[in-house]
């Protein structure tokens, strides 16, 4: 068995990538690839998700072509919650064909189908959606700095660098963002030049609310740093729409 989880969709042949596993592969073999799932992308508006170390943004149906294409089957699928989305297809050599074909494959196939993916109708709102996520962003930030509130932001990730970029978002309106990678403090986010700190920050100016950068971790982040609530301090996520999170 091969495993390649969250690797799909950084190559930049893919074709050429598939086509490598139905030769590694034994007669029997089953090579197992986990990516986000393009439909939880469009429809949860995750554009932060976007950004230049991918190449493909998959779907079932479109994965399913191209293993095809290049001598696999797809025989079983998974949905997972990682990265706000995810799809573990399993496939096998396409002359051997050990496996039986799962029903879920239909039946998600069918979910995208008339979710409307194979059309460019479907795809036609997002520009628009991921504008009203940045201005619902900027809003929340001006709002808190004319109220006097303090806003901080949490995991100096790929996703919060996109958003924060795509928003035009400097230090003037989030001074700080917090890690607990040792390797990342001391440096500053890429584009915002917004400073990387470590936690002992959040304790000292206690921040009115705390921006989730990488909103698909929330609830960890949120356990993690519970402690906010004994200054009413809540958090914030902006991906797929600005929402408050009491602890």
């Amino acid at each position: 068995m091969t495993v390649a989880n969250n690797v799909l969709a950084h190559v930049p042949d893919i074709n050429d990538f598939v086509a490598g596993f139905a030769v590694l592969l034994k007669p029997n073999g089953v090579a197992s690839f986990e990516f986000p799932h393009l439909l939880r992308l469009i429809a949860e508006n995750q554009f932060d998700t976007i950004y230049h170390e991918h190449f493909s943004y998959l779907s079932l149906t479109a994965v399913r072509h191209i293993f095809a294409a290049n001598g696999l089957t797809v025989f079983d699928v998974e949905e997972h919650p990682t990265h706000g989305g995810s799809l573990r297809v399993f496939a096998q050599r396409s002359d051997t064909n050990p496996h039986p074909i799962s029903d879920k494959i239909s039946e998600l196939l069918q979910q995208e189908a008339q979710a409307g993916m194979t059309t460019a109708a479907y795809y036609a709102g997002f520009q628009a959606q991921t504008n009203r996520i940045k201005d619902d962003f900027l809003t929340f930030l001006l709002d808190a700095k004319r109220q006097g509130k303090s806003v901080v932001g949490y995991g100096a990730a790929a996703k919060g660098n996109t958003l924060l970029n795509y928003a035009g978002v400097r230090g003037d309106l989030l001074p700080f963002v917090v890690d607990r990678n040792p390797a990342k403090q001391g440096k500053y986010l890429p584009g915002s030049r917004i400073a990387i700190v470590n936690e002992s920050h959040l304790k000292e100016p206690r921040p009115d609310f705390v921006v989730i950068l990488p909103w698909n971790l929330k609830a960890e982040v949120m356990g993690q740093l519970e402690y906010i609530r004994e200054w009413g301090g809540k958090f914030v996520t902006a991906v797929p729409r600005l929402k408050y999170h009491n602890t």
